[in-house]
């Protein structure tokens, strides 16, 4: 039987396994900080009631130490993958890009659609640090793909489920460095 853990890992979606695991410094920080509250915070937490609730007797029907073992495993399992993740995270620091007329990893771009001229501005981020809300998309979405290597003025073409829809970057920036 193969460990769910491994197989969630085999690269970013949509790409080989073995395809890195890009991210920027806050993204690399944000996990190792997952890591440290679930197991330095919240595991201690947990252990200290699973420990109460053990004994107390009859654990088959204790509702505490069920849910405090439950909610180990799941901890446990969810420091594993973080880990493994972590091993496998290539940081680019978009700051130090030496080459800031091309869009690459990092950088936030502003792209005029076409079809209605609608300004859109994304930061392309890694995989784990992608957020919609904030416009931080996975640098292996189909938006980030096509822009990828693209400089000021070139127009680029995005598949979606409606069609293909041309872009134009108008704007690159990085954060200074």
């Amino acid at each position: 039987m193969s460990d769910p853990d491994e197989d969630e890992d085999e690269g970013p979606p949509g790409l080989p396994p073995g395809t890195p695991f890009y991210m920027t410094p806050a993204g690399a920080a944000a996990l190792r900080e997952e890591i440290r509250r679930l197991w330095e915070d919240e595991r201690p937490k947990v252990v200290e009631v699973v420990s109460w609730a053990a004994s107390l007797g009859d654990r088959s029907e204790n509702a505490d130490y069920q849910y405090g073992k439950r909610r180990l495993r799941q901890i446990d399992g969810r420091v594993r993958f973080l880990r493994k993740r972590l091993d496998r995270v290539q940081v680019v620091d978009p700051a130090a890009q030496a080459r800031r007329d091309q869009v690459f990893f990092g950088a936030t771009v502003t792209y005029a659609r076409l079809s209605d001229d609608a300004e859109v501005t994304i930061r392309i981020v890694g995989v784990d640090e992608a957020d919609a809300d904030r416009g931080d998309v996975s640098w292996v979405a189909p938006v980030a793909r096509a822009l990828l290597g693209a400089k000021l003025g070139d127009v680029r073409k995005i598949r979606l489920p409606g069609g293909v829809e041309e872009i134009e970057v108008v704007a690159i920036a990085y954060p200074p460095g």
